[in-house]
């Protein structure tokens, strides 16, 4: 059984909170993890490079000299890859397919297993709520000098886009505000330290649980 603090917005602990076993308590496997990141990090990918073939270089449609008689090599294109501004053998295109296929399960258990992690490190940091009435970097800045979060690389998840919070996070270094619709891998294994509300863990709990 694996249990959370759980602090008010002052930074103060009011309680503890059990995790779900099925989310937050399950076997790691760090090579299923790498695999589904690896496929993430490819499906990314943006084939950017390009170069042109012999058929996709411009000219080059007459045959430069006559085959015999000039004491010169055979040619028959001035676009043949051997010669100055001819096309390119097999350089890279831009047509070139980087995505791989992940299974959903496979993705979610991914998931779970770094949400395990996460717990088994006491990196989970629950408040009973997170709220800021206006958009204001300082305001944030303070609340992230409490005991809880301070010096931590932090990812705070909210059930739903608040403007307040994630303007004034902004700007802030080490800190991402996502909502809980887009919460992926990627980014659980890129900030070490989670911050939830109370009201986004049972929204995460019945979302990963019911996935199983």
């Amino acid at each position: 059984m694996i249990k959370a603090k759980v602090y008010n917005q002052s930074g103060q602990e009011i309680k503890d909170v059990t995790l779900d076993k099925s989310v937050f308590d399950v076997n790691i496997k760090p090579a299923l993890v790498a695999e589904v990141a690896v496929a993430m990090l490819a499906n990314q990918r943006k084939p950017y490079a390009h170069t042109k073939g012999r058929s996709d270089v411009r000219g080059g449609g007459r045959k430069p000299w006559k085959q015999k008689g000039t004491g010169r090599a055979r040619h028959g294109s001035i676009r043949s890859p051997l010669w100055i501004g001819g096309g390119v053998t097999f350089g890279p295109s831009k047509e070139k397919n980087f995505t791989k296929k992940i299974n959903k399960k496979v993705k979610i258990n991914a998931l779970r297993m770094v949400l395990t992690d996460r717990a088994r490190q006491n990196n989970i940091i629950i408040f009973d709520d997170i709220k800021f009435n206006e958009i204001k970097t300082k305001a944030v800045a303070d609340w992230l000098k409490i005991k809880p979060l301070v010096d931590k690389k932090i990812l705070i998840v909210l059930n739903r886009y608040d403007k307040n919070i994630e303007r004034s996070a902004r700007n802030i270094p080490k800190v991402k505000v996502v909502p809980l619709s887009s919460l992926n891998l990627l980014e659980l294994l890129e900030y070490p330290h989670l911050v939830l509300t109370e009201s986004v863990l049972d929204n995460l709990v019945r979302k990963y649980k019911a996935a199983i």
